[in-house]
């Protein structure tokens, strides 16, 4: 009995060793043909194309953050839009207008947010 319930898992354990096995080989063979001679450029820092002027953990203007609240809220709303589109002909009216409340409210406060001018770069 456990000797089948192991057997079960064999196939699972071959793509492991797989796996691992070609990764190895992977990270033997860069290291072998890649170049290993590092230089001042290659360990400098690099931050867009000139020198970094300040300390990596200095502080961010909260307006990044905002973007990327607002940019997370609309992709959330669009991974809803495509189960719901696909689903539509079997939801009926109630997700239908269920939806529509949705959108309707994620509306408002896109255009809240673009009134008190929180999509506004300076």
């Amino acid at each position: 009995m456990e000797q089948a319930f192991l057997i079960d898992y064999f196939p699972i354990f071959v793509f492991i060793m797989i796996a691992i096995g070609i990764s190895t080989m992977a990270i033997i063979a860069s290291w072998i043909v890649g170049r290993q001679k590092p230089d001042d450029e290659k360990t400098s820092p690099y931050e867009c194309g000139f020198e970094p002027f300040e300390d990596a953990r200095g502080k961010f203007d909260v307006r990044f953050y905002l973007v990327a609240i607002l940019f997370i809220i609309f992709d959330l709303e669009v991974a809803f839009l495509f189960p719901w589109a696909v689903s539509l002909g079997s939801i009926g009216l109630f997700g239908f207008w269920s939806m529509v409340v949705f959108l309707a409210v994620l509306t408002i406060g896109f255009i809240y947010e673009w009134k008190k001018g929180a999509l506004e770069w300076e």
